[in-house]
């Protein structure tokens, strides 16, 4: 059914993009959960390292995969042929940033030695960070590919390569980690090899799927290919204040998690399981707000503001409504979602981590109704191109709101893991406003990435400028 708000055409669009990111959440948790049966080292190390790493991933991976605003603009303007071109440009830009990153390995030891954690978790980390250095050029390739498909709303394609990438990474998970199938016991070494296993998984199925010809012709893949500074130039332009946001919001948690660490193994195991299990929540509202961004694109191409407007304020309801009821959850009943990290943990061990972990979802069941306004009303005003002012908002209320704060009163010994948790919250509340405030402005609706159609032979600047 339709509905009169298009509520039938987002749900269709969202669905498999909420299952998607559901599915990448279960494969985090998956993950979590095998390390805290491996030790509490084990899963005190992999949230550090793995944010660390996804600080970097995510410059990438939001860059590349900024490739859907454009095909989401093309696809609403009717110029499917134009979206190719966009495509290789993203490709390439993935490419430069896995060798790009590669020497960061030669980095490492020093990085981690020197954050203060326990030598047992800092070596650990190490050793998780150095192996994930491999999927950054999977990673992105996919969610260059991934953001094409999204873009002409393809969703269900989407859905499929990420339950495969999934599958594939929890059934390696179990056997590289504890040693099953024939493979070594690996610990926590095998949990990244798997991971990088399984972003390559991705990058094959998508690109298998971009072979038919129907595809390559009517979306411009076989004349589009070869570098274009031109579009590549305009891809960046757009695109990289979108990845450096992700890596600006990843690198303000890591910092973050960074400093917990100094409240000792138990504080910081805590508070990586009430961040996971803070997936619960999360990764689902990323599915709606990459259905937000993604039908903004769509009805700003075909020059309905008006449309793109009523969709995101749907969407912002529907993600509500789930998120309260997630929310309640926390707050009513934290030890079903505390029990299988404490499965086959040693109860002794686990159990000030169970109670601290309850206390901190307390915090995460707060924030989590200004995050649902952060996600959509943010994504919404990127979908139209409007990358910077999110960039810089989320920088100054990190830093000025959380990291400082953080930093300055864990320094001084002034402050316990509360306040610490209690600054996280009001940064992420306030991001929930002024995204809310951004999006209420209008100003996005004037906003375009793609170039005003050849008329005449002439050729026109690259767009991205009001119209």
């Amino acid at each position: 059914m339709r509905g009169r708000d298009g509520t039938g055409e987002i749900l269709r669009l969202a669905f498999p993009l909420i299952l998607s990111h559901g599915s990448w959440m279960i494969q985090q948790i998956v993950d979590r959960v095998f390390l805290s049966w491996v030790s509490p080292e084990a899963v005190a190390a992999a949230m550090p390292a793995g944010m660390m790493n996804w600080t970097i991933v995510s410059l990438f991976t939001g860059t590349a995969g900024y490739v859907s605003a454009f095909a989401a603009q093309y696809h609403g303007a009717n110029r499917d042929g134009e979206i190719g071109p966009v495509v290789w440009q993203g490709l390439a830009f993935s490419l430069a940033a896995g060798i790009c990153v590669l020497p960061l390995v030669l980095l490492s030891p020093r990085i981690f030695s020197g954050i203060g954690h326990p030598p047992e978790v800092a070596a650990l980390e190490r050793l998780y960070f150095d192996i994930l250095l491999f999927g950054v050029f999977p990673a992105a390739a996919s969610s260059a590919l991934g953001g094409f498909f999204s873009g002409l709303g393809r969703t269900s394609i989407v859905m499929a390569v990420t339950f495969a990438s999934t599958l594939s990474n929890v059934a390696l998970d179990y056997a590289m980690i504890f040693g099953k199938w024939g493979f070594p016991a690996m610990g926590i070494g095998g949990a990244a090899a798997a991971t990088v296993i399984s972003q390559c998984v991705s990058l094959a199925a998508y690109a298998g799927l971009c072979l038919p010809r129907s595809v390559r012709d009517r979306c411009g893949f076989g004349r589009g290919r070869g570098f274009k500074p031109a579009l590549f130039g305009r891809l960046l332009r757009f695109g990289f204040p979108n990845g450096f946001h992700y890596c600006l919001e990843t690198s303000g948690f890591t910092l973050f998690l960074v400093i917990v660490g100094r409240f000792g193994t138990t504080a910081l195991a805590a508070t990586n399981i009430a961040f996971n299990i803070n997936n619960l929540a999360f990764m689902p509202m990323i599915g709606f707000g990459a259905a937000a961004s993604i039908r903004v694109g769509q009805k700003l191409g075909e020059e309905r503001p008006d449309l793109a407007e009523r969709d995101t304020r749907a969407i912002f309801r529907m993600t509500f409504v789930y998120m309260a009821l997630v929310a309640a959850g926390f707050v009513l009943l934290p030890g079903l979602f505390i029990a299988p990290y404490g499965f086959r943990s040693d109860p002794v061990r686990f159990a000030p981590v169970a109670a601290l972990t309850a206390d901190l979802l307390k915090f995460v069941a707060f924030y989590s109704l200004f995050d649902t306004a952060n996600i959509v009303f943010s994504a919404a005003v990127k979908g139209a191109g409007d990358t910077r002012f999110v960039m810089w908002t989320s920088f100054g209320l990190s830093w000025g709101l959380m990291v400082l704060p953080s930093y300055i009163g864990s320094r001084s010994g002034s402050v316990s893991l509360y306040w610490m948790w209690a600054f996280a919250t009001l940064y992420i509340s306030a991001l929930g406003l002024a995204f809310t405030a951004r999006f209420l402005r209008g100003g996005w609706k004037r906003m375009r990435v793609i170039e005003p159609p050849v008329k005449a032979g002439v050729e026109t600047e690259a767009a991205g400028i009001p119209h």
